[in-house]
């Protein structure tokens, strides 16, 4: 794409909200956001009960706080990586060292990757906690929905992250392969290797020496007595 790199135009362009949100990264990063959301959501206000002679309240999913943690943790801190992210999604048009963009969509590339691997091994997790619940623990089965909600979001979540780093690696080749951003150029007149020869010098220029002619002009000398050369007269 000419004047592109790494997936947008040069700096210094308008902020054009249209076009931001219909961008499939964009679109990937707000449906995560929401993911994350749900998966907090559900576990903080739902994922804690204990039985009817309790008092202190577990995690729903086999009584294994740690479950809990995990959705719980893993939730807040996807949330504030896709706000992270969506923010630099904005500033990215402005950067305008090329540089500087490779490194942010390499970033993107790695961490969008993290996430999706974490959120599989939730997913396991989080199913595997909720077969082995019992029901003795929970006989009015409280939070089963929120559970499952979260496994089931949990799940999705592995896509979309998924999906978000195809996308930076997408946008990594394109700014790899892109000729018109190279890092690797270099101007032709600032290299001084790029000129061994001296300008040449054409006959019709007033001020070479010699009436602008490079080659040696034959002396009166090599025509006359002093160089042993005998005048014919006829």
């Amino acid at each position: 794409m000419e004047g592109m790199a790494y997936g947008a135009g040069k700096a210094g362009g308008a902020f054009d909200p249209t076009t931001f949100f219909q961008q499939p990264h964009t679109i990937l990063r707000i449906v995560s956001w929401v993911f994350s959301l749900v998966i907090f959501g559900c576990i903080a206000n739902e994922g804690y009960v204990n039985r009817p002679d309790e008092v202190v309240e577990y995690c729903v999913y086999n009584r294994n706080q740690n479950a809990c943690n995990y959705a719980v943790g893993m939730g807040t801190l996807a949330f504030l990586c896709c706000m992270g992210f969506l923010a630099l999604d904005v500033y990215f048009p402005q950067i305008s060292s090329v540089k500087d963009r490779k490194k942010a969509v390499l970033a993107d590339v790695g961490v969008s990757a993290f996430w999706s691997f974490m959120w599989f091994v939730g997913f396991c997790f989080l199913a595997n906690q909720w077969q082995v619940a019992k029901l003795e623990d929970n006989p009015l089965k409280e939070g089963a929905d929120a559970a499952r909600a979260a496994i089931t979001f949990a799940f999705f979540s592995i896509f979309t992250w998924a999906g978000q780093a195809y996308l930076a690696f997408q946008r990594y080749k394109l700014g790899a392969d892109s000729a018109l951003f190279s890092q690797d150029y270099t101007d032709p007149s600032q290299d001084a290797g790029a000129a061994p020869y001296s300008a040449f010098s054409s006959a019709e220029d007033p001020e070479s020496p010699g009436g602008g002619s490079s080659y040696p002009q034959p002396s009166d000398g090599a025509f006359d007595g002093s160089a042993g050369y005998q005048r014919q007269d006829y």
